[in-house]
């Protein structure tokens, strides 16, 4: 089942108020992502926030890359946020408005980097939807850099990377990250899931909570942080969150269904 998140509007403009303000966010935003998604938060109020104009992409243009190619090209989108899958499918070719390109959702693989990197302002960004859209932001990505990092926490945000004792890690070393600071109230109607994922900060003041995000992470030598994959079974696809264990209960369920493994 989809996870709710209630998240306030102060988060919100504190997570659009994060962008650096040497960035290029006053122009034309897309917006491309569903309304089910947290990143269309950032598309629309990003625009509006900031002066900008914001064209809304029709969903039969959506389905389509050589349309979103051309819408791209027609309306001079300057700000375009997308998942690295969803990216991968698209041409840089012609989208020279294109000043300030946000990756997130799911890792970013470096050969996105060197394609679409020249010409532009291209940040990583990272954060859970529990966390208001996102929470590291990574410096502007350069080609040859190697892997992608996911940055360092946006003011507001304060992160730890902790071991199963909740003791943090040296750098270098792998461990789960937890986030504090600018986050969701919790999730709509689930007060023992609300419970079990935002949990007290040993680290902060009295009542302060974090988010175990189950993402495991380590700090690298440049002080950004480099993402590594999953503590538990949750994949992405294009940036939607799939959990395998609700698949296979959904494939239990069905009449006929023998397990294989």
């Amino acid at each position: 089942m989809p996870k709710g998140v209630v998240v306030a509007h102060r988060a919100v403009t504190q997570m659009l108020g994060a962008l650096p303000a040497h960035l290029p966010v006053a122009g034309v935003w897309s917006q491309w992502h569903s309304l089910g998604f947290d990143v269309s938060v950032q598309e629309i109020f990003g625009a509006l926030l900031n002066g900008g104009r914001l064209v809304v992409v029709p969903d039969a243009v959506v389905r389509s890359a050589a349309d979103f190619h051309a819408l791209l090209i027609a309306e001079r989108v300057s700000v375009l946020s997308q998942t690295p899958s969803a990216l991968a499918v698209l041409s840089p070719q012609g989208l020279d408005a294109v000043a300030l390109l946000i990756m997130g959702g799911e890792p970013c693989p470096p050969e996105l980097v060197e394609r679409w990197a020249p010409g532009r302002v291209m940040i990583n960004v990272c954060g859970p939807t529990e966390t208001s859209v996102f929470a590291a932001m990574s410096a502007p990505l350069v080609s040859g850099s190697g892997v992608v990092p996911i940055g360092t926490p946006v003011p507001g945000a304060a992160f730890f990377v902790l071991d199963q004792w909740l003791r943090p890690v040296p750098a270098g070393v792998v461990g789960e990250l937890y986030v504090a600071g600018r986050l969701g109230c919790g999730y709509v109607r689930r007060a023992s899931l609300t419970a079990s994922r935002f949990v007290a900060c040993p680290f902060g003041g009295f009542g302060q909570r974090m988010y175990r995000s189950g993402d495991l992470v380590r700090w690298g030598a440049d002080g950004q942080l480099v993402h590594l994959g999953r503590a538990d079974e949750q994949v992405k696809i294009r940036g939607y969150r799939i959990e395998l264990g609700e698949v296979q209960a959904a494939l239990a369920a069905c009449v006929g269904w023998i397990r294989r493994w």
